[in-house]
């Protein structure tokens, strides 16, 4: 009984090996502006996203960057021995959800001041084969 149980347990080891998550928390901007750039790079082969967030002009896409390399490292040590390459990795989840706000007050006129919220995100990205 406790060998079944055993061997369900490797079988999902196994299909959890082409699946792999990276996150970045607390990034300082906004979630809109982050969610401007996942969108472009949800789906798409990982080199080719690389190539996207290198050559992009938003601030945000240099964050992405890092962690969709952080994710291919996470990948590698999972699999050790395999190539990156011939792995047919794409982007197969992400997703920016909004962190904590820091509450400033600007001066205003007439002794009045306007709230400022400076805003941040989560963002969580999960790498995974093409045929899956």
């Amino acid at each position: 009984m406790g060998s079944r149980k055993q061997d369900s347990s490797i079988a999902r080891k196994e299909a959890n090996k082409d699946v792999v998550k990276a996150s970045l928390n607390n990034c300082p901007s906004s979630p809109r502006k982050m969610r401007l750039v996942v969108d472009i790079i949800r789906g798409e082969q990982v080199d080719k996203a690389l190539y996207i967030l290198k050559y992009s002009k938003k601030d945000a896409s240099n964050k992405l960057e890092k962690l969709l390399l952080s994710a291919m490292a996470n990948w590698q040590a999972k699999n050790e021995g395999a190539d990156i390459e011939e792995a047919n990795l794409i982007v197969k989840e992400i997703f920016v959800d909004s962190a904590r706000q820091l509450k400033r007050l600007r001066p205003a006129p007439q002794g009045r001041g306007y709230r400022i919220r400076k805003r941040s995100n989560h963002v969580t990205l999960i790498l995974g084969n093409k045929e899956n």
